[in-house]
């Protein structure tokens, strides 16, 4: 089964509504899945797969709303849009409190849809843009030696040359040379975009 950035996962259980959906999004280019169930859904899904998730509040088995927060749970990334025939505020609360894209009340207005799906993709290439982030700064700083990786902690932390010198029992100017070959490996141009560098992998969980 296709990974296409642009492919639309339809959990619903009434057949003439997936299929309309089905047909009205494949008419429009986008790549669709259908599932009835979101047991079905569980079973089938992939953590390579990426688009956006369209799924019904109301259904038998698992609804709509606690296979939202399930996924969630599963670190799965894509962005979920929910449907419903019965709307109500707490209803919409509680999809937009685990990151729901939109609540969208049927019969659907298909513009409205077709925006939502828009923005949908937006957060998911953005995600995927983050994520290839982490990766590679993960991959440039295992490229540090342990006295760089000593260097740049202290770097981050604020700390002058001539006292890093001292903590390390090495010369300033050797720190120079540390500080310029760190910069170098991590490809940034100066001390604030390596804090920036740092922060991030920090709070990636990375660090």
């Amino acid at each position: 089964m296709g990974t296409s950035l642009n492919t639309v996962f339809i959990v619903e259980d009434d057949q003439s509504v997936r299929d309309a959906l089905g047909l009205l999004l494949g008419l429009q280019g986008f790549s669709v899945v259908l599932f009835a169930d979101a047991e079905s859904f569980l079973a089938a899904r992939r953590s390579d797969w990426s688009g956006c998730l369209l799924i019904d509040i109301r259904m038998p088995g698992m609804d709509g709303l606690t296979l939202q927060k399930r996924l969630l749970e599963n670190g799965c990334s894509l962005p979920v849009i929910v449907m419903t025939g019965h709307g109500d505020v707490e209803s919409a609360r509680q999809a937009f409190r685990t990151q729901a894209v939109d609540f969208l009340e049927k019969p659907i207005d298909h513009d409205k849809l077709l925006r939502a799906i828009d923005e949908a993709f937006s957060r998911q290439s953005a995600s995927q843009e983050h994520r290839d982030r982490q990766t590679e700064t993960t991959r440039l700083l295992a490229t540090l030696t342990p006295r760089e990786r000593e260097v740049m902690d202290k770097v981050v932390a604020g700390r002058h040359n001539r006292d890093i010198a001292r903590a390390l029992d090495i010369s300033p100017r050797t720190v120079e040379v540390h500080k310029a070959r760190l910069l170098a490996k991590l490809r940034v141009n100066s001390i604030a975009d390596l804090v920036r560098l740092s922060l991030q992998n920090r709070d990636s969980g990375q660090g």
